[in-house]
């Protein structure tokens, strides 16, 4: 009798040091001064310190697995072979392979772990990125159904919540502009039609808006998407754009976008110094139905690093050959250090 009474006492002295265990950090005065007491607090915070100290270990030692395997890639493509090295894009994309198989074993359960629910463990921090301000915000309340006290019947009141963030893309999708102009005429004289002449297009009679087009040339561009890839994303949104069509629109484009072109190279040769340099390029020669071998050069500005007062830019210009009359032609009016 006297050691379950010993016992209970002792799992009660626990208990409570567990409850003053939660208010030792802001509430020093609140120590125990029984010495049981005291111990079982301090065995409570020592075997919480070591589960941290457990969880530490567990997550760096994958984190450092992760950067080990990282470092191995690269070795490979900076020492290995010829035959073993990657190209900078076949790189990234077997880093991304890498990433996505370590995160999808992190999200694996383990064992019996995932039959039971378990207080996750402090996860490393990962810089994900900052969410913009500027982003629009959509919230989503997730509220209590029965605001009802399950113990008195009471009224439930509002104490706090807790508000979390989470990034969302809204896909890209078609719409159709329908654009009215309507006709007005005089019933007393009968003549003359008044109406608001269209708007000038882009493509005469055709169905692409200006931000249609936009969004094919920087998919194509900047994305590096090919136009019949485009066809093929575009056709699974019920949409079907023939390959030639989106040619013809880049086409067109680019034959607007001269004025633009030749201004941010006259901008360029106003600077006080440039930086030059060409690589071949692949072209059409349709007279003998294949390619030949181009130049594009490539005029460049930066005074980023002694912080100049001109904004960084670049201009791409094409010529047939690396002949020297080309930048002689293409920087006329320059004079400042090439």
């Amino acid at each position: 009798m006297r050691h379950s009474d010993s016992l209970a006492a002792s799992q009660a002295r626990t208990a409570q040091a567990a409850a003053i265990l939660v208010d030792v950090t802001t509430a020093p005065e609140t120590l125990p001064s029984n010495p049981d007491e005291l111990r079982a607090l301090l065995l409570a915070e020592r075997l919480r310190h070591a589960a941290e100290l457990t969880a530490t270990r567990s997550s760096a030692e994958e984190e450092i697995a992760r950067l080990r395997q990282i470092i191995r890639e690269l070795q490979r493509h900076r020492f290995g072979r010829r035959a073993e090295r990657l190209d900078p894009d076949q790189l990234a994309l077997a880093l991304e392979d890498l990433e996505q198989t370590l995160a999808a074993k992190e999200a694996e359960p383990t064992g019996c772990a995932a039959a039971r629910p378990a207080p996750p463990p402090p996860r490393r921090r990962v810089n994900r990125g900052n969410l913009p301000g500027d982003l629009p915000r959509e919230e989503i309340l997730i509220d209590v159904a029965d605001k009802t006290c399950p113990c008195c019947g009471g009224t439930l009141h509002p104490i706090g919540e807790d508000v979390s963030q989470r990034l969302d893309l809204v896909p890209a999708r078609f719409r159709v502009l329908v654009t009215r102009r309507p006709k007005y005429a005089c019933r007393q004289c009968e003549e003359g039609v008044v109406q608001v002449a269209a708007p000038a297009r882009i493509v005469d009679a055709g169905i692409p808006t200006e931000a249609l087009i936009a969004h094919v040339l920087v998919s194509k561009y900047a994305d590096h998407l090919p136009l019949y890839r485009q066809a093929q994303i575009y056709a699974r949104q019920g949409v079907d754009l023939d390959r030639s069509t989106l040619a013809d629109w880049v086409g067109r484009a680019a034959w607007y976008l001269r004025p633009l072109h030749e201004r941010l190279l006259a901008n360029l040769k106003a600077s006080g110094k440039l930086f030059a340099d060409e690589t071949t390029a692949p072209v059409l020669d349709p007279g003998r139905g294949s390619t030949k071998t181009g130049q594009l050069w490539a005029y460049a500005r930066d005074d980023r690093p002694w912080n100049g007062p001109e904004p960084p830019a670049v201009a791409y210009v094409y010529a047939p050959d690396r002949k020297a009359e080309r930048p002689v032609m293409h920087l006329q009016g320059f004079t400042g250090v090439l």
